[in-house]
């Protein structure tokens, strides 16, 4: 099948996305990731546009670039200036990158509104600012802006502005879906008539305002386009670009072309995450191919038919992207969920149906009261292992105290925990203060056990959420807490579940720390004995 071009646009198009600003040592990480995931060009920016992409354009040229081709992106010359005169095409040139992209107008109703010069002089300063950009650079592509609902409107402009900037000599005309509105079958249509005016190479940037994008991309393609832009998870303008992410597999393990090399098509995960990282964005699970429930399976008779052959459930095989396989146990489970995430957590339930049925009643009866453990494996295996006999609590409690103080409408509240706990039938009672009763009662807790534990220091709380599971009864609803804590090596995630916010979160708090323990025990075991 044919090689298609993979052409990045993250880092321009993809940055224009609302709540998006990425720092100069985030471009800067983006292209090496991009390059080393074996994209074919990667647009780095606007030079001139602002000095974070100037800044950029410096520092890439000291980046040891292995496969990509480092795109500078920009306009034609403004109406009336020759391209070597205009001030946006000298930042392009001064950028020194390794090509260029440069867009123009293809719709008549911009030319005449948005730029104000007349249909002429429109495809002069096409084909001039692309000649003269070819006389100084080896790769100089054209983006046709518009070119879709330019077509719709003024077939005949549309395409004589393509032939504008193949007469210019650019190597490729991209046709743009700018405003996202294309379906896939107007879309083909348009491409056909297009290529029986035209020889010039073509390729296809869609935004996905109609949530069409990808199906966009891929129709191009079946019509014989070999160059497809996109970004990481598809961020962009107003709904978004087409998403690369989603993209390569399909072209390349749905389709058979050549994309990106076979043994990186496994960074496709790691990537979207670490994009998503940098641009602070909240990550989207739900995302096909790379997000966390791709490939999750919650029905009982999904996970029992998975556990014999995943090709029932599942589309590709999870590590061909670098995704994994999860199973989730919540009220809808079977005993084969349970099974899995047993293995999962090293417990043989394969031969006791009574123990795994015990299981599967004990997680319904929690859910049913408002327990979730999606999104909290440490307090399902630590369940598992307490139902299975295997694990007892490292500590247990005697009792607790918060104490919330505010004396006036002008003073900070202050919050004090008291605490007794048990270990090893020694008595432990401390108090502590924190910033607010939650956090009060975390740190009473800690500094009761680090005495006997001193590894407890090194936990840390990385995520608290909680979730009012029914409004309806007011402040007197039951809430789900959830925290995500972490140590040196590992990240964990813990549940609880109360009409009381104080003792969902201790119960939360209880799990996290017994985690640990329970964790550092295993990790003892398995070394080696010193000899």
């Amino acid at each position: 099948m044919a090689k298609i071009e993979i052409y990045d646009t993250t880092l321009r198009d993809g940055a224009q996305s609302e709540d998006i600003s990425f720092s100069m040592e985030d471009k800067y990480q983006i292209v090496e990731r991009l390059d080393r995931l074996g994209v074919d060009y990667i647009e780095a920016g606007w030079p001139g546009a602002n000095p974070k992409d100037d800044k950029l354009f410096e520092k890439i040229r000291d980046l040891d670039i292995k496969h990509a081709r480092v795109i500078a992106f920009g306009s034609t010359s403004r109406p009336g200036i020759k391209p070597e005169d205009d001030s946006g095409v000298k930042a392009l040139v001064n950028a020194k990158p390794h090509g260029v992209m440069i867009f123009g107008k293809s719709w008549d109703v911009h030319v005449k509104k948005a730029i104000k010069c007349s249909l002429e002089e429109n495809l002069r300063m096409i084909a001039d600012t692309v000649r003269y950009l070819k006389g100084i650079f080896p790769f100089v592509f054209y983006d046709a802006e518009h070119f879709f609902d330019g077509f719709i409107a003024n077939k005949d402009y549309a395409i004589a502005t393509v032939k504008a900037a193949a007469k210019g000599g650019a190597d490729r005309v991209v046709l743009c879906d700018t405003n996202g509105g294309m379906l896939p079958g107007r879309l083909k249509d348009i491409i056909r008539q297009l290529k029986k005016e035209t020889k010039v190479p073509l390729g296809i940037h869609c935004h996905n305002d109609s949530e069409v994008a990808v199906a966009n991309t891929i129709t191009a393609v079946e019509e014989g386009i070999d160059h497809v832009q996109g970004t990481i998870n598809g961020i962009g303008e107003r709904c978004g670009n087409a998403n690369l992410c989603s993209i390569i597999p399909n072209l390349s393990l749905k389709m058979g072309h050549q994309t990106i090399d076979t043994d990186k098509m496994n960074m496709l995960t790691d990537i979207s995450r670490f994009v998503d990282e940098v641009a602070n964005l909240g990550r989207n699970k739900h995302m096909p191919y790379v997000g966390e429930s791709a490939f999750a399976h919650k029905g009982g008779i999904h996970v029992s038919a998975v556990m014999k052959d995943p090709v029932t459930y599942e589309h590709i095989d999870p590590k061909k992207v670098g995704n994994s396989r999860r199973v989730l146990v919540s009220e809808q489970s079977g005993k084969s969920n349970i099974i899995y995430k047993a293995r999962e957590f090293n417990i043989d339930l394969s031969k006791n149906d009574t123990a795994a049925k015990r299981i599967v009643k004990i997680i319904k009866d929690l859910e049913a009261g408002g327990f979730q453990f999606e999104g909290a494996d440490a307090s399902l295996e630590l369940l598992m292992k307490r139902a299975m006999g295997s694990h007892t609590r490292f500590f247990s409690l005697k009792g607790f105290r918060v104490i919330a103080d505010k004396r006036s409408d002008d003073t900070e509240p202050m919050s004090e925990a008291t605490i007794m706990i048990e270990v090893d039938g020694k008595i432990e009672h401390t108090a502590a203060m924190g910033n607010g009763p939650v956090n009060a009662l975390d740190n009473a807790l800690r500094k009761a056990l680090e005495k006997f534990y001193p590894s407890i220091n090194e936990v840390r709380l990385l995520d608290y959420k909680v979730r009012v599971i029914s409004s309806t009864k007011g402040t007197e609803s039951v809430v789900r807490v959830l925290i995500e804590s972490g140590d040196k090596t590992d990240n964990w995630n813990t549940v609880g579940v109360s009409s009381n916010i104080i003792e969902a979160s201790w119960m939360a708090l209880v799990d996290s720390l017994d985690y640990k323990l329970y964790k550092d025990r295993v990790t003892r075991k398995k070394k080696p004995l010193q000899v």
